[in-house]
């Protein structure tokens, strides 16, 4: 293996979305993992082989059963040659498998466990999967029309943010140089995401409002109806505001203050403008002025125009490391099959 992560050894007992996206990331940076899968093996092989390869690209698969001796047998055998290992399941199964630090601690001190769970460690076994978490942590509330019902959006994005923090932590506490356990959680990670919102609550007493996918702060910043498609429009400083509204031939509203002030005056002359042109008419003028617009693209569009962002792996194609490193190219090896790598029921 070559990259930045070469040589880190992790193991991963998880299944779905959040665990399996976190140790990928890690994979494709060059870390060497392997699922240890149960019986009947990851529950995300039931839903699509092209949904399995998109979350385990490049990894290996180790089938175990953790609920026998001998299972358990294999797993400290196999934490006694590793770096980390990642869990993603509820907290009892985690203390049931003994996939605890303290519980692996005998067979290697200075192994780093990473276990990501919906609620915490200490809150019980209770559902968690992605929308409920958003709808428990204010997400769903704050999206969606102003006079609709809450929305939720079209991906994962509590799964896929908790990845994302789960990876980091298990890093960071590698890098430390010591053993020792990381506990994550959506719950957790969601409402750190809502940072500023949270912040405005806490310190201001000022509760988020639902916008219609508008900024809470910055003014115009959304979507907007144009005479075809959509235009998302994010216009943060005042610079932004006077090169668009030279473009679109609006007045007034010079400052950010002014035009928070004046939100709803705001919108409409803008919603107005925009008529006159289409979305992608809109992007191609606003780009050579450098005022943050884009027309709104399906996700084939967005695919087709970035055909470097979509790689081979064992037969399928899916979308490419985010991390972009000059000389380290990801191996982007295929998904392992169950057991590939040792069946040890």
């Amino acid at each position: 293996m070559t990259g930045p992560l070469a040589g880190l050894r992790i193991l991963e007992v998880g299944h779905i979305l959040a665990g399996p996206y976190a140790t990928m990331l890690l994979a494709d940076l060059g870390a060497r993992v392997t699922k240890i899968e149960p019986p009947g093996g990851d529950l995300s092989r039931q839903v699509s082989d092209a949904y399995f390869a998109s979350l385990n690209r490049g990894k290996r698969s180790v089938r175990v059963d953790l609920a026998t001796a001998q299972g358990q047998e294999h797993l400290h055998a196999l934490v006694r040659d590793a770096d980390a290992l990642l869990v993603n399941l509820k907290p009892s199964a985690v203390h049931r498998f003994g996939l605890t630090h303290e519980a692996l601690a005998p067979w290697n001190e200075r192994l780093v466990c990473v276990i990501l769970t919906g609620w915490g460690m200490d809150a019980g076994d209770a559902p968690a999967f992605d929308y409920v978490v958003q709808a428990a942590t204010g997400i769903a509330a704050l999206t969606g029309a102003p006079d609709g019902p809450p929305l939720l959006p079209g991906y994962s994005s509590a799964d896929n943010s908790a990845g994302l923090a789960a990876a980091l932590g298990l890093l960071a506490q590698v890098h430390s140089g010591r053993g020792g356990q990381i506990e994550v959680s959506l719950r957790d990670v969601m409402l750190s995401q809502l940072n500023y919102h949270a912040a405005a609550w806490l310190n201001e007493g000022r509760a988020p409002r639902r916008l219609g996918g508008a900024h809470a702060y910055y003014v115009p910043a959304q979507l907007f109806p144009t005479a075809d498609g959509h235009l998302a429009l994010f216009i943060t400083h005042d610079g932004f505001w006077r090169s668009f509204a030279a473009e679109a031939g609006i007045e007034g509203h010079a400052t950010m203050a002014e035009r928070a002030a004046h939100r709803e005056e705001v919108v409409a002359a803008v919603t107005k403008a925009l008529a006159a042109d289409t979305a992608t008419g809109w992007e191609a003028r606003l780009r050579p002025l450098r005022v943050p617009a884009a027309a709104v693209r399906t996700l084939p569009e967005a695919l087709a125009a970035t055909p470097g962002a979509v790689v081979g792996a064992g037969g399928h194609r899916l979308v490419a490391s985010p991390f972009r490193i000059p000389g380290h190219e990801p191996p982007y090896g295929p998904p392992p099959a169950l057991g590939e790598h040792g069946d040890l029921t």
